[in-house]
């Protein structure tokens, strides 16, 4: 094949994707994955990973259903054009790209074109996923063997199937057939054709892994009727064999108090995992949107001046982590410590602010009762503010309240640009793939900037669809104010605007619906 001379040749890398939670995606794979150029996914990858994508990086869906999907053909050839125009190609495959990822006929066409490729596994699904269900592959007492078999062979080649089905039936204790839902009375069929007695017990596990997981139990007899009732559609994996009775006793995924709850965090990617880390621990399939990014401002010429002439000022106002951070990196710029600042008050506004400052081994003198502006005020009520000048570092866009109200009562205030709260390249693009694809069941809010930001994101004409059963959880008043005025509901807000209290919100409004619908 001819390759073009005016650019290097690529690389492809045929990652494993996983089953579906994002958090089984490999160390290595999710390091091809921020590095590539290009990123070719399909249905069965979980499009939280393309988060992880580099801004700059061309992503290209190739679909699974008929209607939308490319050959494999097309991909073959799609792969090889990129690589030989000097691209590095992460090709996502749901799971493992050799264990029935068709890996083996992408790797083939690759190597025939001399692309240099490389191979990187992903978790199965075909182990992985049942033990999201609670059912163990193998076991002492009922199984020493397990076969995996693929349920959706090629309708396209010549001979008829390779599957021996008395080879199958007595040839492993487990039997774990992939995509085989719409061949599930067929190979049903075929196992009791064979001898498999009616009562073997079956699963069937729909999205496993991920916190759409549906699971039919039943028995060959019947699983097909059950399936059918159950309203299941692919994908899905069929687990048969004695060991699927284990499942009620080892279910521990679907006990997790959030499980089956889909979560979009909209924070800025820097502070997202402190918000998504206690939602997975309690079962939830979280997605990272990120709607702000943070940037430096356009000079750092106001907040340098105001570190030099520090100790002008009698107390310094931090309303945000971000605010600390840029404060801190600043000071450090200017070759001093927080030596600097001895005398100087410190007031945060609220723990996770002072939690910031106290990396930085500040100790904070206030930090209201309630951590908007309006608690900063009623903490400085006892204060006399006559003459006392406060330096406030924060973002660019904010509310004004806050230095209004303590010039209204004497205070010299000097709010300088720390930072910029800005919509990342992107967005819209990643916001459409989640929307349209995996849709939340909940959309969290820790900002009024993190809501009219996802909001712009959405054409007006969507919001009504996209959010239709969609609950929304707030931080606190000021942002649920921001949401109402779009015309959308609040369905959760802590009485302590925490991260912490927000997510026993979200759990104590789970346990109810739970309860509500029982």
């Amino acid at each position: 094949m001819h390759r073009s001379s005016s650019h290097p040749t690529g690389k492809v890398y045929l990652v494993g994707a996983g089953p579906g939670d994002p958090g089984l995606l490999t160390v290595k794979g999710r390091q091809i994955l921020r590095s590539a150029d290009v990123v070719v996914y399909d249905y069965l990858a979980n499009p939280e990973l393309l988060l992880d994508a580099k801004p700059t990086a061309e992503i290209i869906y190739v679909g699974m259903h008929k209607e939308e999907r490319l050959s494999q053909d097309q991909i073959n050839r799609l792969l090889v054009e990129h690589a030989q125009a000097g691209k590095q190609v992460c090709r996502l495959k749901g799971g493992d790209p050799f264990v029935f990822g068709r890996g083996g006929e992408e790797a083939e066409h690759i190597a025939a074109a001399g692309i240099p490729m490389e191979i990187v596994p992903g978790v199965s699904a075909g182990y992985a996923v049942p033990a999201y269900a609670g059912i163990p592959l193998t076991h002492r007492r009922l199984s020493s063997s397990v076969l995996f078999i693929t349920g959706h062979e090629d309708p396209e080649k010549e001979s008829a199937s390779n599957l021996n089905w008395e080879d199958i039936s007595r040839g492993a204790s487990t039997l774990v057939f992939f995509m085989g839902v719409k061949a599930l009375p067929q190979i049903a069929e075929n196992l009791m054709r064979v001898g498999k007695p009616g009562s073997t017990p079956v699963a069937v596990i729909r999205w496993g892994t991920r916190g759409e997981q549906q699971v039919v139990l039943g028995t060959l007899e019947n699983i097909q009727k059950k399936a059918q009732q159950a309203g299941l559609k692919p994908p899905a994996l069929t687990v048969v064999g004695d060991v699927v009775n284990l499942r009620e006793k080892l279910r521990w995924f679907e006990s997790l108090p959030l499980f089956g709850q889909r979560i979009l965090i909209t924070r800025p990617r820097e502070q997202a995992a402190a918000l998504a880390a206690p939602l997975r621990a309690l079962g939830a399939e979280t997605i990272e949107l990120p709607t702000i990014a943070i940037q430096d401002p356009d000079s750092w010429s106001p907040l340098d001046e105001a570190i030099s002439s520090i100790q002008q000022y009698h107390w310094i106002l931090f309303t945000s982590s971000n605010g600390v951070r840029k404060f801190m990196d600043r000071m450090k710029a200017a070759n001093t410590d927080v030596r600097k600042l001895n005398g100087i008050k410190i007031c945060a506004i609220g723990p996770a602010t002072a939690d910031e400052l106290a990396r930085y081994l500040i100790q904070v003198d206030k930090v209201p009762q309630e951590y908007r502006a309006e608690g900063i005020l009623e903490a400085f009520s006892d204060v006399p503010l006559n003459g006392v000048r406060i330096l406030i570092p924060r973002a660019k866009v904010a509310r004004d309240l806050l230095p209004v109200q303590l010039r209204q009562r004497g205070a010299v205030v000097d709010v300088i640009e720390a930072y910029r709260s800005l919509l990342p390249s992107g967005s819209q693009e990643k916001a459409e793939i989640i929307f349209t694809r995996h849709r939340p069941t909940l959309i969290i809010f820790t900002s009024s900037s993190t809501a009219e930001n996802l909001l712009s994101l959405i054409p007006s004409e969507n919001i009504s669809t996209w959010l239709r059963e969609v609950k929304i959880a707030s931080i606190g008043p000021i942002t649920s104010q921001t949401i109402r005025k779009h015309g959308l509901k609040v369905d959760i807000e802590p009485k302590d605007f925490t991260i912490p209290a927000l997510v026993e919100s979200i759990v104590a409004a789970v346990r109810g619906a739970s309860k509500g619908s029982g």
